[in-house]
């Protein structure tokens, strides 16, 4: 892999991480963190560069909607309080 591949697919991991960390519910949380190291892990052997753009795509539509998430949940809990 590519130094910039490996860059970019070490940022999109943490950044999922981070962003799974904010579900407040225990099971959500725990069950994103790890979905995500295991397809990550899942995936570390590939070399074809055409498969991993592939694949990080994909994280990056998965990234946004935990972002989303966490947008409709925040909006839930102003609307409730």
């Amino acid at each position: 892999m590519a130094a910039s591949n490996r860059t970019q697919v070490l940022r999109l991991y943490r950044a999922l991480l981070r962003a799974s960390q904010r579900f407040t519910a225990y099971g959500y949380r725990t069950y994103a963190i790890r979905r995500i190291r295991d397809a990550f892990r899942e995936n570390k052997h590939l070399k074809d560069s055409e498969e991993i753009q592939t694949l990080v795509n994909k994280a990056r539509t998965n990234l946004e909607i935990i972002h989303r998430q966490h947008m409709v949940w925040r909006f839930f809990l102003y609307l409730i309080c």
